[in-house]
């Protein structure tokens, strides 16, 4: 989550039922989201624990998958309207109603709910393509896939059959991509306050190649192959450890810091470590933040190389300098998991809140003000003593493994050896003044243990089958309520 906090101290492995507040004590926001955390962990378990992996209640389920043929147009998908659990998660693929404007019409109109349970999934009644309908959602518009028919990758398979599936994770919204969470009465300066965590779900196709299966599988072996399929990808493959070292030298720089203190950072700082670039050591990148990545700036407009904002920060440690590295990125490219190269600051216009970056920005990100762009800073800067990591030519730093790699301050990473790195993978670790070092699971030793990623976990579920004739086989699973009529008192009872 890319917000700003000051530590995250949930651990399911301690079993904590609550967080109790004290008479008298600071508050915390990591008490606040611990104890968001623990009620969350309880209902999604309990949900999983009920429904299985993934299933809809009965006469409401959603996410039907209607498969709609394109004539002179692309081929595309009706997402129909209701609910679906994916491990405990709720997803509703209801489409809220446009709305009608003050003055015109005689008032809304009902929209019809989702279709009943067993509804063929060819045309809806009289002959209209489902896709048309405007109560529900298709592959092309769904509210967080970003689907673009310029891009080949993003259209649907032509070789049948395939599989269509849901792919459902969460992502922290701040109010640079969601004005309405900032509360305008707080003054013209208008601070943030409270994140938001989204859950972002996705139908996307799965083509069946990539799955092991029979010719004319059945829906038993269809599910099977993609769990298989689904537990590969989520299954972790990389591990990292963080520590804090006295940097070479330090007795011979002055500083405020305690002599004996491994960790020479002047304030709390969360680190975040996050891959860019994934795959093995050889290709991966990563990048840093000692913000948590939450350091954002509204874009207003794009002109070249100079990026107008709509503020610099509200402070000498969360604003912009010449040399800080950022990523210029929007909901569309973030719900998408698309990273951007990190260009570097130039030049800082204070008077006109602009910065001029060292090369234009890519194509496809920044430029739609719907979509709210901004820039995220991230903190490495140019390569420095032997063992800092080296810098990427897309502004990044390669991973380098078996290795402590210096961040600042003392604070170093190890990435463990044979690792497959998956972009948006971060591992977070708070480091703090008081005790001159870093929070990190550690052996009896003090030898730090290595961890796998803290995110970003992505769940899957499987919608549909969409064969060579456009048939579609629906792959979900729903349950009945529990609750049952009270029998009636007999005379013996």
């Amino acid at each position: 989550m890319h917000a700003d906090l000051s530590r995250l101290t949930f651990r399911p492995a301690k079993h904590y039922s609550g967080v109790l507040a004290q008479q008298g004590r600071v508050q915390l926001d990591a008490d606040a989201n611990e104890q968001h955390a623990i009620q969350q962990h309880q209902a999604r378990t309990l949900a999983a624990d009920l429904i299985g992996q993934h299933g809809g209640p009965y006469g409401a389920a959603g996410f039907r998958i209607a498969y709609c043929r394109g004539e002179n147009t692309l081929d595309n998908l009706a997402i129909h309207g209701g609910r679906y659990y994916v491990d405990g998660i709720l997803c509703d693929a209801g489409r809220p109603p446009a709305g009608i404007p003050a003055g015109e019409g005689s008032g809304p109109k009902s929209a019809d709910g989702p279709a009943p349970e067993g509804e063929p999934a060819g045309e809806s009644e009289g002959g209209q393509s489902p896709c048309d309908d405007p109560a529900v959602w298709t592959y092309w518009n769904q509210p967080d896939a970003y689907r673009d028919p310029e891009k080949p990758a993003d259209r649907l398979p032509t070789q049948f059959p395939y599989l269509v599936c849901l792919r459902v994770w969460e992502r922290a919204v701040t109010a640079a991509e969601d004005p309405e969470i900032r509360e305008v009465a707080l003054g013209p300066a208008l601070p943030d306050t409270a994140a938001r965590i989204k859950t972002v779900w996705q139908v996307l196709p799965l083509p069946a190649a990539e799955l092991t299966v029979p010719q004319s599988p059945t829906a038993a072996q269809i599910r099977e192959a993609f769990r298989t399929w689904a537990d590969a990808r989520r299954a972790p493959a990389a591990s990292a450890a963080f520590r804090a070292e006295r940097p070479e030298r330090t007795d011979e720089e002055p500083c405020l810091t305690r002599p004996e203190y491994r960790y020479r950072g002047p304030e709390n700082q969360l680190y975040r470590v996050e891959i860019h670039t994934g795959g093995t050591a050889e290709t991966a990148t990563f990048k840093w933040s000692r913000e948590n990545g939450s350091v954002v700036f509204p874009v207003a407009a794009l002109d070249g190389t100079w990026v107008e904002l709509a503020t610099l920060g509200g402070d000498d440690k969360l604003d912009l300098n010449a040399g800080d590295r950022v990523e210029l990125a929007d909901s569309a490219s973030t719900s998408r998991g698309e990273g951007a190269e990190l260009l570097r600051v130039e030049e800082v216009d204070v008077p006109g809140r602009r910065v001029r970056l060292n090369a234009e920005p890519g194509p496809g990100t920044g430029r739609l003000p719907g979509l709210h762009p901004f820039l995220r800073r991230w903190d490495h800067r140019a390569p420095g003593a032997r063992g800092t990591a080296r810098q990427h030519r897309d502004g990044t730093l390669k991973v380098v493994e078996g290795t402590w790699l210096d961040l600042e301050d003392g604070l170093q990473v190890w990435f463990e050896p044979g690792g497959r790195y998956r972009p948006g993978d971060y591992w977070s670790a708070p480091a703090r003044t008081a005790t001159g070092t870093v929070e990190w699971p550690a052996a009896a030793d003090r030898r730090p243990l290595l961890q796998p990623p803290a995110g970003i976990d992505v769940h899957y579920a499987p919608l549909a089958w969409v064969g060579a004739d456009g048939a579609v086989t629906d792959l979900r699973y729903t349950f009945r309520p529990l609750a049952a009529p009270v029998e009636a008192a007999t005379a013996d009872g």
